[in-house]
């Protein structure tokens, strides 16, 4: 088909409905891999009905590592580049002739965005590296697995323009095996600050708040976790921890270590202005709204908060700065907030209140 020979490789289970929209869109590939690791329902027929090459394997005890590396060794030797991706994912139109165009003979890895949707939900982009050679790759961890290098040469990462993969996943599916896995990823790898970090925030999400705590301080006492943006996502998991357990003032004190941590994202700001509202500490609230908005520039890290780039914050400033009696600039706000979501009739509905106020005021 071109220049290089392209295998795109992925895990499945009970992926019938997004089967059709893969395949469709995988097409500019010469081979398509999959290992099915036990669907119940058309997955693997609608697969192979499509031209994908299908491994039927289990896994017990289940890692997402060793499921990966399996579709991994299933692939044609002569392959030149593999790119790996979960069947409710999206290729762009055109990314192949991006590949080829891109792709330099040094490089072993591929960097691309990579877009967060799928049921009205904003959009959250960030990078990926999951374009590698065929050969010097293994996968690594139980969960949030990732490629580590084996390979001889220099390890050359280089990034393909043109090139997007959207991820529009089923929402409505468990997270209940994450937990014990990320539990054995941090066993396994004691020292990896970022498999703390995910324990802790799986804690979280599960509503372990104790646990979360415990852990999130433990992410943040490693040597090797200096990454701003990081440690302060579990300064701002350890406030909500403390909120969830009715201790604000401690909830308080983690959202300024927050953003005294990484001041240059939204994410803390964002944090404290919405604990200023839960709290109606308009002040507080309206003055972090301030600072959030004046970060025009986001890092699109996996981390990022695509509602900080929303109306949120203006939304936010409008209601507090209405409460302070500062109606010109809440107007302004809430005409800001209405801009980036015009359909919404709360932000509407707010903007109509409040102008009546300001100029009743004036009467």
């Amino acid at each position: 088909m071109g220049k290089l020979k392209v295998c795109v490789y992925a895990i499945s289970k009970n992926e019938e409905q997004f089967a059709d929209r893969w395949m469709d869109s995988v097409s500019g590939a010469d081979c398509v891999v999959v290992v099915d690791t036990g669907s119940t329902d058309g997955t693997v027929m609608k697969l192979r009905d499509r031209g994908a090459d299908v491994f039927e394997e289990t896994f017990v005890p289940w890692r997402f590592d060793r499921a990966r590396n399996a579709a991994l060794d299933h692939i044609p030797e002569d392959v030149d580049i593999c790119i790996s991706a979960d069947i409710d994912e999206v290729f762009n139109a055109g990314w192949r002739e991006a590949l080829e165009n891109e792709w330099k003979p040094e490089y072993t890895r591929g960097g691309y965005w990579f877009v967060e949707s799928g049921d009205g939900r904003e959009e959250k982009y960030f990078l990926k590296e999951k374009i590698h050679r065929r050969h010097g790759f293994r996968w690594v961890r139980p969960v949030h697995e990732d490629l580590e290098y084996t390979g001889s040469d220099p390890h050359v990462t280089g990034f393909i323009n043109n090139f997007m993969i959207t991820h529009k996943p089923d929402h409505k599916k468990s997270r209940a095996q994450y937990l014990p896995l990320l539990e054995l990823s941090a066993q396994e790898y004691p020292d990896d600050n970022s498999a703390i970090f995910w324990l802790g925030r799986e804690y979280y999400y599960d509503r372990q708040y104790d646990n979360a705590i415990a852990t999130l301080n433990r992410h943040l006492k490693m040597p090797n976790a200096t990454w701003p943006e990081e440690r302060c996502a579990s300064m701002i998991f350890i406030s909500q921890a403390y909120e969830h357990k009715d201790d604000n003032n401690a909830a308080l004190t983690w959202l300024f270590k927050a953003a005294a941590e990484c001041p240059s994202v939204r994410e803390p700001w964002l944090a404290l202005t919405e604990f200023g509202y839960n709290v109606k500490d308009w002040p507080l609230s309206y003055w972090a709204a301030e600072q959030g908005l004046k970060i025009k520039a986001s890092t699109n890290s996996y981390l990022t908060d695509p509602t900080a780039w929303g109306y949120k914050l203006d939304d936010y400033c409008a209601i507090a700065c209405y409460h302070l009696g500062m109606f010109d600039i809440a107007a302004a706000h809430a005409k800001a907030a209405l801009n980036v979501s015009p359909d919404d009739e709360r932000l509407k509905s707010n903007l109509k209140f409040i102008e009546e106020k300001r100029i009743g005021g004036r009467a």
